[in-house]
């Protein structure tokens, strides 16, 4: 393990993953690995589902902070660490720290989602809300770690947090040791450089494939200038995924090791969500999710048997309501329609007594009196629908134009 404080572009090694392990003993959980019936009929080889959302902190951030932490001198331990993260690794490093009895601060931005910022208070951290986005969270946390000497703990670029994560690598190995292929959600690289570390050392004909929300794809266009690019803006509900900017530590060994970084739109991650709530049972974050949306996009570009690592389950409770009805629009589960009708008594009556003869399901009903575009007895009305897929949904437009209502765009 390195014991530098300063950036190093150091390779990891399989011996650095081994000592990791060693070292997470007692604290990180071998987390479970899950069969899919149902991907595995997708794709047409078994599916596994390497559940890193059930790890302690509900992430696999803590292999990478706990080694990163118990790496640093006594000096360096007695100054204390900082972090700055919307979530995961904040949790991870607030529970690393506390085990190893170090002091920790976390700059988090001003709109975390308040169960992550609660959730980091009680591992033990002390949380500073600072900026908007984590941007300004992390040259507030830079700051600090300057002018107290504190010391930082990057979530990704440091060969320590890169050695931790690959100890996620060794448990896929020894869990399905047939695996042909691995498919891992990418941000910074961490986890994906630290897996494919590990297991490309023990087994270099196991093809690892990184998957990157379409958003906030910085992988793609700094593999092929052969250096680490910024993606300006990323945008992508994946918090977990959306780094700006290769780090330069893991850029180096993905680009050596990873067989393809492919990527997958917000649809695809919200479909893959919702696979993971009904058919697996298993609560799962955007970017945790995103494995599995890549193998349910192109369900015949993979060898089987195939291992998805769902990274994390952290999901604040209404970005989950979001996602998941935009999880089943995408399925054609779910329908929005706008109509006017004449503002007369029982037109609603009506309307939904036509909804009912194609059996689509009402959950919400509003209207609009008051828009300057409508005429003197007409009314707007929004109908959420819950539909059974993208046949229905075609059926119950084509039946409320078919009964004369006007179904706007």
């Amino acid at each position: 393990m390195s014991h530098s404080t300063a950036p190093s572009l150091r390779t990891v090694t399989l011996d650095d993953v081994r000592g990791a392990r060693k070292m997470l003993a007692g604290v990180a959980r071998t987390t479970a690995m899950e069969s899919s019936r149902h991907l595995s009929r997708q794709v047409g080889a078994p599916v596994h589902l390497k559940c890193e959302n059930l790890q302690r902190t509900g992430s696999f951030k803590l292999r990478g902070a706990y080694v990163r932490i118990a790496g640093l001198l006594p000096e360096e331990r007695a100054a204390g660490v900082v972090a700055a993260s919307a979530g995961n690794h904040a949790q991870g490093v607030a529970l690393a720290s506390s085990l190893l009895g170090v002091r920790s601060t976390v700059f988090m931005p001003k709109g975390a989602p308040l169960p992550k910022i609660s959730a980091t208070r009680e591992y033990g951290a002390e949380v500073r809300l600072h900026g908007q986005v984590v941007d300004e969270s992390l040259a507030a946390a830079t700051r600090y770690a300057r002018e107290t000497g504190a010391v930082f703990i990057h979530p990704f670029d440091h060969p320590d947090v890169i050695a931790g994560q690959g100890t996620v690598g060794l448990e896929i190995l020894e869990q399905c040791p047939e695996v042909r292929t691995v498919v891992v959600g990418v941000g910074g690289g961490g986890l994906a450089a630290g897996i494919a570390v590990a297991v490309k050392a023990l087994r270099p004909d196991v093809r690892i494939v990184g998957v990157q929300a379409a958003g906030a794809a910085a992988y793609p266009p700094s593999l092929a200038a052969g250096r680490p690019v910024s993606v300006r803006d990323p945008a992508t509900m994946a918090d977990g995924i959306k780094v700006g900017r290769p780090g330069d530590v893991p850029f180096g060994i993905v680009g050596e090791l990873l067989d393809e970084v492919c990527t997958v739109t917000e649809d695809e991650l919200s479909a893959a969500l919702l696979l993971c709530l009904e058919r697996a049972k298993l609560v799962v974050e955007p970017a945790g999710a995103s494995p599995v949306a890549a193998l349910m996009s192109r369900p015949g570009a993979f060898e089987g048997p195939v291992v998805a690592v769902l990274s994390g389950g952290n999901v604040d409770p209404v970005l989950m309501e979001r996602v998941l009805r935009h999880g089943m629009a995408a399925q054609g589960r779910y329908l929005a329609v706008r109509l006017r009708l004449t503002d007369r008594p029982g037109a609603l009556a009506s309307l939904l007594g036509a909804l009912s003869v194609v059996d689509a399901n009402v959950l919400d009903v509003s209207h609009v009196r008051t828009d300057p575009r409508l005429g003197l007895t007409e009314v707007e009305v929004e109908l959420h629908l819950e539909t059974k897929g993208p046949a229905h949904c075609a059926e119950v437009e084509h039946a409320l134009r078919e009964a004369g209502y006007t179904v706007m765009d």
